[in-house]
C-alpha cells in the first residue's frame, strides 16, 4: 500500500497569505483543499495550481456549513477581509467569518481529528498601551468603533478556539499576524504598501494619515509563512506573535519607499482614521524560543521585491 499524502484545508486560500500557504504546502508534499468565496481573494493567485493533481479549489463561503469527504489532517482558517477598506465595506461578512466561519472550521477539524490553526492578528491588541506587544497583553480595543468588526471578530475567534481546545481537547494553534507585505497583495486594498505603489504608479501624492509618527513593523511574506508552518507543526497551542520587530514610523517608511521606487510623488497628509493604532511592534521572544523562528528579510530587500512585482503586474 502506498502511504497517502496528508491533506490540508486552507480557508481564504485565494487571498494574499492563503495563496502563499497553498504554494508552501503543495511544495512540502501535501494535498491542498483551498476554500474561498473570492469576496477579497483572487483566483489569479492560485491559477498556477489549478491543474496540479494535489490541489483542489472550492468556491464557498465558510460562514455556511461545509462537508468534506475523506481524511483531513490540518485546517488553517485564513478566510476574512483583512484590510480596513475591506472590513469597512463588508462589516457583517467580517463578523460572520470570524464567528460562524471559525465555528464551522473548528467543527470540521474536530470531526476529522485534524490539527487546527486560526489566523488571528495584531489588531487584537487594538491601540496598545503596552509596547512592544507580548502575547500576555489583553489589548486596548474599542468594540463599537468602525474597526471593531475586525478586531472583535478575531478576539472571538481566539476565544472559541481556546474553548474547543479546553472542552474538546483539540490540537489547536493561534497565530497573531503583524503587518505583512509582499507579492499578491491587492493594489486597492488600502494598506500602506499597495497604497503607496498605486499612488506612485499613477503619479499621485503618497498619502500619510495623521502626522506620520505612528509606527508599524513590516514582515515579508516568506518569513511569515515559515513562522506559520513551524507553529502548526509544533506542540504549542499559542497564541504566538509572528511578525518583524523592526519598527518604522510611517513617514520613515514613505521616505524609504520613495528612495527604492524612484517615484517623484510628493507626500500629503490626511486625517488619521478613527481608532488607528499609534504604535505597533511585536515581541517575538516566544516564537524565537518555541519555534526557533525569527524574520530574515530586511525591509529594504523585501520592499524592492514587492515594488518590482507590482510594477510587473499592475504597470499597465
Amino acid at each position: 500500500m502506498t502511504k497517502r499524502k496528508k491533506v490540508v484545508v486552507i480557508t481564504g486560500g485565494a487571498g494574499f497569505l492563503g495563496s502563499h500557504l497553498c504554494d508552501r504546502f503543495i511544495k512540502d508534499g501535501f494535498t491542498v483543499l483551498c476554500i474561498d468565496n473570492l469576496i477579497t481573494g483572487n483566483i489569479k493567485n492560485i491559477e498556477h495550481l489549478i491543474k496540479n493533481k494535489n490541489f483542489e479549489f472550492l468556491n464557498h463561503d465558510i460562514s455556511n456549513k461545509i462537508y468534506i469527504t475523506g481524511p483531513v489532517d490540518y485546517v488553517l482558517h485564513f478566510a476574512s477581509p483583512a484590510s480596513p477598506i475591506d472590513y469597512l465595506n463588508y462589516p457583517i461578512p467580517t463578523l460572520k467569518v470570524g464567528s460562524l466561519g471559525t465555528h464551522n472550521t473548528l467543527g470540521l477539524a474536530k470531526y476529522k481529528k485534524a490539527v487546527y490553526l486560526i489566523a488571528s492578528t495584531s489588531e487584537v491588541y487594538g491601540d496598545p498601551q503596552v509596547h512592544p506587544q507580548k502575547e500576555d497583553y489583553w489589548g486596548h480595543v474599542n468594540p463599537i468603533g468602525p474597526r471593531g468588526v475586525y478586531d472583535e471578530a478575531k478576539r472571538f475567534a481566539e476565544a472559541i478556539t481556546m474553548a474547543y481546545r479546553r472542552y474538546h481537547h483539540m490540537d489547536s494553534k493561534i497565530v497573531r499576524i503583524f503587518n505583512t507585505y509582499g507579492p499578491r497583495m491587492r493594489i486597492n486594498d488600502g494598506r500602506v504598501v499597495p497604497n503607496f505603489v498605486y499612488q506612485a504608479l499613477h503619479n499621485k501624492p503618497l498619502t500619510i494619515y495623521g502626522d506620520g509618527k505612528q509606527t508599524r513593523s513590516f514582515c515579508y511574506y516568506t518569513d511569515l509563512i515559515e513562522g506559520i508552518v513551524r507553529l502548526i507543526m509544533s506542540k504549542y497551542s499559542g497564541p504566538v506573535n509572528i511578525g518583524n520587530p523592526d519598527e518604522f514610523t510611517i513617514l520613515e517608511f514613505a521616505q524609504l519607499f520613495t528612495k527604492l521606487s524612484g517615484t517623484k510623488s510628493k507626500i500629503v497628509y490626511k486625517k488619521l482614521p478613527v481608532d488607528d493604532p499609534k504604535i505597533r511592534r511585536p515581541d517575538i521572544s516566544l516564537a524565537k524560543k518555541l519555534l526557533k523562528w525569527q524574520p530574515k528579510v530586511k525591509l529594504e530587500k523585501g520592499l524592492k521585491q514587492t515594488i518590482s512585482w507590482f510594477e510587473e503586474n499592475y504597470s499597465k
